[in-house]
Formats: structure tokens, C-alpha cells, sequence
């Protein structure tokens, strides 16, 4: 049996995790660089996603606990779909994918890790990038670290 080595995994693993919500917890925190929170908008926030299905995955979030599309204000939708396009052009700009994947799952039915907190996954996509790892071993390869995408992606947004 061939094993592959993630050593930066323990820490979560072996961290409290509180409750709350952690798409909460981490705005209202003044770490955004260790929380990887490229962008402040006035009802949403950028953030690279900790457990990324790519390199350069992000999701933008309301700051507003809602657990629905349709909860969200006319503000915070209209700013929320600004700054999905945002997050497209820094990534074009910083890691130029040749396309993307941007969705939301609604609900623990649907896929969604954080079900009561709503949020766009933006997951740029290259030529080739995915192989069999995913399939015969269930793991994604990230070619680069978690730390050298939010440097880039900071700069280009």
C-alpha cells in the first residue's frame, strides 16, 4: 500500500473545533491574512477555502448568518455576484485557469459542509488537472501551498 503524507493536516485534526460557525468566527477576527480572507466587501468577504478541491479555491460569503440564496438582501446578493466576478479576474490574473467551476450547495442534501451558512464556491480549472488520484485513491494533489495562493491572490485582488 502506497501512503501519501499530509503532514499539515494534523493540526486541524487534532484542534478543538468550537461551535458556532466558523464562516461567522473568522470576520470578525482580526486575522485575515492567517484566515485567508483576501477581500472586505460591505456584505461579503473573499476567502480561500481551507480544504480547496483546486488550487486558488475560494468562496465569497455574506457576512449574514442565512442559510439560503433567497434569504439574502438585494445588497447582499447584488454584491455577492460582484464579487464572484472579482474573484474570477484575480484569479485570471494571478494563476490563469483556463476555466471555472462557481456554485453553491444549498442544504446538507446538496453537498454543503457548512449547510446554515450560505456561500459561492469559485474553482478555477485547468486543462488536465484532474487525473486519477481522485478516483482510484479518493485524493485531490494540490501543486502549491495553501500560504503561496492567498500571497498571490491577495496582490492580484
Amino acid at each position: 500500500m502506497k501512503h501519501i503524507w499530509a503532514p499539515w493536516r494534523i493540526e486541524y485534526i487534532l484542534s478543538e473545533k468550537g461551535e458556532g460557525c466558523i464562516l461567522c468566527d473568522k470576520p470578525k477576527e482580526s486575522r485575515d491574512e492567517e484566515n485567508h480572507i483576501l477581500h472586505r466587501g460591505d456584505k461579503n468577504f473573499i476567502i480561500l477555502n481551507s480544504y480547496p478541491y483546486n488550487v486558488g479555491h475560494l468562496m465569497v460569503v455574506p457576512y449574514r448568518h442565512v442559510a439560503s440564496l433567497e434569504e439574502m438582501t438585494r445588497e447582499e446578493s447584488q454584491e455577492h455576484i460582484e464579487m464572484i466576478a472579482r474573484g474570477v479576474t484575480a484569479l485570471r490574473t494571478a494563476l490563469a485557469p483556463g476555466g471555472f467551476n462557481i456554485g453553491m450547495n444549498i442544504g446538507r442534501v446538496a453537498g454543503a459542509g457548512i449547510a446554515d451558512h450560505v456561500h459561492t464556491h469559485v474553482v478555477p480549472r485547468w486543462q488536465g488537472d484532474t487525473n486519477y488520484m481522485p478516483v482510484i485513491a479518493g485524493t485531490n494533489v494540490l501543486p502549491q501551498a495553501l500560504v503561496a495562493t492567498y500571497e498571490k491572490l491577495k496582490q492580484a485582488l
